[in-house]
């Protein structure tokens, strides 16, 4: 696997740095610590500008290159997951109830790596400005410091984006044009009927009966209104109602999440809950609010910036996808695709445990790989010469 030599020589730096930083969780915009520790290895690399407390804690940090050009953003994400480590790792979290089970510190150390390489060579014309974004993990830090101008504030002309992907070789990269991931909505239906007692139902306008038949209902809209080859997911996945045998509660509430990949479907899947919601109300005789949630936009890769990104993968590791069928998660990367163009990319983090699972850990072995990738990147976009 061809890594550039010079980061090749960090490969122990990159482990320690990794491994500090999984030691170390945080969640939400609460990075403070973990800003911190950036900071001081980006001072120790001698980048040009440093910015803190964007988005509470993220870090924008600039590395001029030889002469002016465009500016490339590189985003890395720093927050931890709420879920309690079970590796037994000697670096596993010391923090109880919270641990880095989606690889940010490995997706932190990738750009820390190719900061440290960027800043000593700076084999590049134009500017690259480093971002490490909090909140990912819900909160959406990539849509806060969007708002707080960071593209326009430094020029950003495009943005790129790493994940670590357990499943494919220790190294590989993935990606795809167009959309890569989905837009996570979430919806809440608030039904209100009349209690009573179990053993009189007929007394009572049973708000479980309703949202039983709401429940059963939703499904029809993934199987009977919308195109099969436009991808939808609904998932109920919480219904709460009754405190006893024999009772007829008055409220019940459902929660679930929708998942799409084009703005036509999500609109759709709004107007037929809106219409179950309302016709099953009538129904049963019970009053039913539907409150829907925008989340996190679809990731949507552009293509000839998925093309560009996958060739300067090709330059480090001969495992290169570029057509992956995308998946139903989110990520809010998709609000910074949504303003610049740009790709997410995948590197390979071998035979691990999957995402979000107590006994994930990032591969330090991939390290070198994204940090390459990232430095390459630069290099073929903003070239000295020409």
């Amino acid at each position: 696997m061809p890594i550039i030599n010079r980061i090749a020589d960090y490969a122990e730096d990159m482990t320690a740095w990794r491994r500090h930083l999984h030691a170390h969780p945080e969640v939400g915009f609460d990075c403070h610590g973990t800003a911190a520790f950036v900071v001081e290895r980006l001072r120790e690399f001698g980048v040009d500008e440093i910015h803190e407390g964007i988005a509470t804690s993220g870090v924008v940090a600039i590395i001029n290159g030889q002469r002016e050009g465009a500016t490339i953003g590189l985003r890395a994400d720093m927050d931890a997951l709420p879920m309690q480590e079970m590796t037994g790792l000697p670096y596993a979290s010391t923090v109880p109830g919270k641990m880095h089970a989606c690889g940010h510190d490995g997706h932190t150390t990738m750009l820390l790596g190719a900061a440290r390489y960027l800043a000593e060579t700076r084999n590049f014309a134009g500017r690259v400005a480093l971002i490490f974004q909090p909140a990912e993990e819900g909160g959406g830090g990539g849509e806060v410091m969007v708002k707080e101008g960071i593209l326009d504030r430094f020029d950003i002309a495009e943005v790129f984006a790493l994940h670590s992907g357990p499943g494919d070789a220790v190294g590989s990269f993935y990606t795809t044009p167009g959309p890569i991931m989905a837009a996570a909505d979430t919806i809440h239906i608030h039904i209100t009927g009349v209690g009573g007692h179990g053993a009189y139902p007929y007394e009572t306008a049973d708000p479980v009966v309703a949202a039983v038949g709401i429940v059963n209902a939703i499904q029809t809209i993934v199987s009977r209104n919308h195109k099969p080859y436009n991808d939808l997911v609904i998932s109920i996945t919480q219904i709460h109602t009754g405190s006893a045998d024999n009772i007829v509660p008055e409220k019940a509430y459902i929660n679930g999440t929708v998942r799409t990949m084009d703005k036509d479907t999500q609109a759709m899947v709004h107007k037929r809950l809106k219409e179950v919601v309302a016709g099953h109300a009538a129904a049963y005789n019970v009053q039913a609010e539907l409150v829907y949630e925008y989340g996190y936009p679809a990731t949507i890769n552009d293509p000839e910036k998925t093309a560009f990104a996958a060739a300067v993968a090709r330059e480090i590791s001969p495992l290169v996808d570029d057509a992956r069928q995308y998946d139903m998660g989110a990520e809010d990367f998709s609000y910074m695709l949504e303003k610049r163009p740009g790709a997410y990319l995948y590197v390979g983090n071998g035979d691990s445990a999957g995402l979000h699972h107590p006994a994930y850990d990032f591969d330090d072995g991939a390290a070198p790989a994204g940090a390459s990738f990232f430095a390459r990147l630069v290099e073929r976009a903003l070239p000295v010469a020409g």
